[in-house]
């Protein structure tokens, strides 16, 4: 089976947060016609792969992606159309040849990924398989993975003060995605309930979550305790658990930690997550140190791994090379995983094989800046990972992935899901 562009199309169109992305239309000699919409982050990695942003003032305060759009009409398309490509790695690498720099900063993260999500699109569907099937490939086992909802939002999602940029329920004990997403929508709502009550705003965050005005995030974990109880549901691992994101490089800054206005080293910060665990049913700590603090990481995969899941973000950016580094390191036990991270399909399902030979656990993500394209719910099932993260269960382009998973699963009954028996912590 072979693929012939025939024409790519790019638009500049916004995304949730009112920013600027691209979003790219793959049309095929066969007569298909696939489009997919691009991510961007709030909170990056500084090895991210790199975005290109026009930088002129006079539009979207210099955000907007008129050059990355004319990369994919004009430089990409005339290397790729009538091209007939036997595989999405082809089409890749040819992407990543034309690029050159190493980091997409040539033509743009925004424009490679785009291109590359549509790729993938159009290959499934000239092999006839839903978009999941055939990016699970040869060797990986589909699985429907539990839903991670970004219930409260902090740090660079929301301007509360709060610290910590995302506490999440995750419904491990659900049966199905299906009563996995009602966890998460009941919850939700009866942490709504929670907070006003207490007189708190219920406004959002760039991800769907309540913006509190919390200082600490040990008042953000207990109110999550209660709207789990009041929600009719036991807040455990065994049944609805918590998972959080510190995004802690946000607020590290000369070898130390910020939190309101205390400041903590490495052995500070692991000590707090320690005694987080024990008080507060936590299975999933995301960048709970900064990124370049290798030695805190070493230090708390020692000391907490064996506890909870770790998962590196900010550190390792989707990177199979610097995944493969860490796992050799002792860093993390976790790799959490975004497409326009490292820029190209083909290089996220190689940072997945990695995780997967290392045993270690993965977790597909969204970012702050969301489209309704609903790529990532494929991907997490034909990952097989057992989870993803894509906000809270509010707005359509969060909404859109929930919902893709939930089609999944009823058109697909025999799938596993939940998290695999090799990922879960005491």
């Amino acid at each position: 089976m072979t693929l012939v562009i025939s024409q790519l199309h790019a638009q500049e169109t916004l995304d949730s947060r009112g920013n600027p992305t691209v979003a790219v239309v793959l049309y095929a000699e066969s007569g298909l016609t696939v489009a997919a919409g691009v991510p961007a982050g709030a909170s990056t990695g500084s090895r991210e792969a790199v975005e290109i942003r026009d930088g002129d003032p006079d539009r979207y305060h210099g955000a907007g992606v008129l050059g990355a759009v004319r990369n994919v009409a004009g430089e990409i398309a005339d290397s790729l159309v009538g091209v007939p490509f036997s595989s999405l790695d082809e089409v890749d690498q040819r992407l990543l040849d034309l690029d050159g720099s190493g980091n997409k900063s040539r033509l743009g993260a925004n424009a490679v990924a785009g291109v590359s999500m549509a790729a993938a699109k159009a290959f499934a569907v000239e092999q006839k398989e839903p978009l999941w099937l055939s990016l699970a490939g040869a060797h990986v086992v589909p699985r429907l993975p539990v839903p991670h909802f970004n219930v409260i939002n902090g740090g660079r999602h929301a301007g509360n003060g709060l610290p910590f940029q995302e506490f999440m329920i995750a419904p491990l004990g659900a049966p199905s995605v299906a009563d996995a997403v009602r966890a998460g929508a009941e919850v939700y709502a009866a942490l709504r309930g929670v907070l006003a009550e207490r007189g708190f705003s219920t406004g959002l965050g760039d991800e769907g979550g309540f913006a509190p005005t919390f200082s600490r995030p040990e008042e953000a974990l207990a109110e999550l305790v209660k709207a789990i109880g009041s929600a009719g549901y036991k807040p455990s691992r065994d049944e609805v658990a918590i998972a959080i994101d510190p995004a802690a490089s946000e607020f590290y800054a000369d070898g130390r930690y910020q939190i309101g206005d205390q400041s903590f080293t490495s052995s500070d910060m692991i000590e707090m997550y320690s005694t987080m665990l024990d008080d507060f049913p936590i299975w999933s700590i995301e960048d709970g140190l900064a990124e370049s603090d290798d030695a805190g990481w070493r230090a708390m995969t020692d000391q907490l791994g064996d506890r909870v899941q770790l998962v590196g973000d900010d550190n390792f950016v989707t990177n199979p090379a610097i995944i493969a580094d860490a796992v050799v390191d002792g860093i993390a036990n976790a790799a959490l995983i975004k497409v326009n991270q490292v820029g190209t399909v083909t290089e996220t399902l190689m940072a997945l094989d990695v995780c997967r030979r290392s045993n270690y656990g993965a977790m597909i993500s969204h970012r702050s800046g969301e489209t309704t394209d609903s790529f990532i719910a494929d991907l997490a099932v034909g990952a097989g990972t057992g989870q993803i993260k894509a906000g809270a269960p509010a707005r359509g382009e969060r909404i859109a992935k929930y919902n893709r998973l939930i089609s999944i699963e009823q058109a697909n009954p025999a799938l596993a899901y939940g998290l695999p028996e090799s990922q879960r912590r005491p």
